[in-house]
């Protein structure tokens, strides 16, 4: 397993990684439909070309995952839907945490998956907020670290 930042997002990468978010929504954000996917598709590709730190994991040189991260706060983790479980997300956020001093990460509520994912790994709810960043009605959680 090899984590890799990327200084210079080339199109090719870009688009891998903007299918293995696409992928990984809708496994894990049921509550989304295919409206609501298309709308947020742009957002997430730019946000992937403007993101302050992006990382890949790479297991046997075939990307697994991604991980974005702004200041102290992890803005997108997203593994491979066939890969999830085999701790390339625990791998990132350990990364995060030890050379990046997280402290801070959002969760959509209606993905209890993914909340129960940061609490096993130190994270505590701290507010909540009842509409996502585009003002849509996705409560979203906000986690912060704790006992580091």
């Amino acid at each position: 397993m090899e984590i890799i930042k990327i200084n210079k997002l080339e199109e090719k990468e870009l688009n891998f990684l903007l299918n293995l978010w696409e992928e990984n929504v809708r496994v894990t954000h049921t509550f989304l439909n295919e409206n609501d996917i298309l709308k947020l598709k742009p957002i997430g590709k730019e946000a992937l070309k403007q993101i302050q730190h992006l990382f890949i994991i790479k297991d046997d040189d075939i990307i697994k995952g991604f991980m974005g991260i702004e200041n102290d706060k992890i803005e997108m983790l997203f593994i491979e839907v066939d890969s999830r479980g085999n701790g390339y997300g625990k791998k990132l956020i350990e990364y995060a945490i030890n050379n990046l001093n997280i402290k801070y990460v959002d969760v959509n509520e209606q993905n209890p998956k993914a909340l129960g994912f940061y609490e096993y790994l130190g994270f505590e709810v701290f507010k909540r907020d009842e509409c996502d960043d585009q003002g849509n009605d996705f409560p979203i959680l906000h986690l912060e670290l704790k006992n580091k």
